[in-house]
């Protein structure tokens, strides 16, 4: 499989398929980009399990953090690396011991590996790489349109505005309903505007 580029349903298979996510290299700093996929994932109904070994005894968002793979109990689905692609080998290695197998390897933006894909895929494993799955959920849900992010499709139609419960076009669930201070402004903007004119 060519890894330079990845069709719509390829990514929409994964993210709806998923439910176990372990996170290799999450941080509970909150100004790090693994905590905002790690709590966006999560939110959405993602089981996620964090992985780092500086941080046992320690929780993110309530999940304790575990030192490896490999203590792990259960199926893992999904392992997303947020290693740099010099560490990716020495965890495919790991990954390549468990049992049951994850059914998909998920490399971050700007971590790609192809030897190590290539091992994945022959062992049956799907792989993403330079990727984020926040990022494409966010894209293939509709949720980054409106977010304000360009996704670059043009439509005469708006994005339905989300709320609570609402389903997606990746068969989960909005969160937060997508309100936001400024669309609540504008929204009462309009309604002052069109009391004003009756």
């Amino acid at each position: 499989m060519s890894h330079d580029s990845y069709n719509d349903a390829y990514i929409r298979e994964i993210l709806n398929t998923v439910k176990t996510v372990a996170m290799v290299g999450a941080s509970p700093q909150n100004v790090r980009p693994s905590y905002f996929v790690f709590k966006y994932l999560a939110e959405r109904g993602y089981d996620m399990i964090p992985i780092n070994p500086g941080q046992v005894g320690k929780s993110l968002l309530g999940k304790p953090f575990v030192t490896s793979l490999q203590e792990i109990t259960r199926p893992i689905d999904m392992v997303d690396i947020f290693r740099s692609a010099e560490h990716v080998m020495p965890i495919v290695d790991i990954i390549l011991t468990l049992n049951p197998l994850p059914k998909v390897v998920w490399m971050q933006l700007g971590v790609r590996h192809d030897e190590a894909a290539a091992k994945l895929e022959a062992a049956g494993i799907k792989v993403v790489m330079n990727r984020c799955p926040k990022i494409e959920y966010g894209r293939l849900s509709s949720e980054i349109q409106w977010m304000g992010v360009n996704s670059r499709t043009l439509s005469s139609k708006r994005a339905p505005i989300p709320t609570q419960g609402m389903r997606l076009s990746l068969n989960r669930s909005s969160v937060g309903g997508g309100s936001t201070t400024a669309a609540d402004r504008v929204a009462q903007l309009n309604n002052k505007d069109k009391n004003d004119t009756a």
